[in-house]
């Protein structure tokens, strides 16, 4: 008879530990799942921050560029006014 409550035990013991390993299965699946969704999140936010940075980049070449015209035109007005009052 203790057999019969031996088997019943096991029997109960395997249907638990199979809904615990479908359990993981599902947390895994919902993990990876988020991991690809994270992964793919950073890869916009990357590409978006280096599209930003270009743009940063080419902008201030362009001020950089205006700066030394600028720069230049004083020089050269500086010069005149010193030519002038000479």
């Amino acid at each position: 008879m203790e057999q019969y409550g031996d088997l019943k035990f096991f029997q109960y013991r395997v249907r638990e530990l199979e809904d615990k390993v479908e359990q993981l299965r599902l947390s895994r699946r919902v993990l990876m799942n988020l991991v690809e969704k994270l992964e793919k999140e950073k890869t916009c936010i990357l590409a978006r921050l280096e599209t930003e940075n270009r743009r940063l980049h080419r902008d201030n070449n362009k001020y950089a560029r205006r700066l030394l015209k600028k720069n230049s035109q004083l020089v050269e007005l500086q010069s005149k006014l010193k030519g002038h009052s000479n």
